[in-house]
């Protein structure tokens, strides 16, 4: 029987929430959890005709800080890059705008707040 860390559910059930919650704000999902040579992309959704790569960061509380400010410049590059890789493998989407949103995630059970950053990097 293999276990799953800890972490790593409790980053899938975030993702599956930013999912639900940009769904209800009318985008629509393309891919989830999209593994490049470059890292992965969490959700890649799409909003009327753009392309929009969503890094999703989830904290149990802001005690220590609010979780998009651990997206460093490192990490931005590494989801810049995926990108240009997922839109390289997909060439029917590659001739439509994109953008890099951040849905980030605090609190806990039904006591979730959501931070939804439009255009969060370039």
């Amino acid at each position: 029987m293999i276990k799953t860390a800890k972490h790593l559910l409790m980053g899938a059930r975030a993702e599956h929430k930013a999912c639900a919650y940009l769904h209800k704000q009318g985008l629509t999902e393309i891919e989830h959890n999209c593994r490049s040579p470059y890292g992965e992309i969490d959700l890649i959704m799409q909003d009327q005709q753009t392309i929009v790569f969503v890094e999703v960061r989830y904290r149990k509380s802001g005690d220590y800080g609010l979780a998009q400010e651990t997206i460093g410049h490192g990490k931005q590059q590494r989801i810049i890059r995926s990108a240009q890789w997922y839109l390289q493998q997909h060439a029917r989407l590659s001739d439509r705008p994109c953008r890099f949103d951040i849905v980030a995630i605090t609190g806990t059970g039904k006591e979730c707040n959501f931070d939804w950053i439009y255009n969060a990097f370039y």
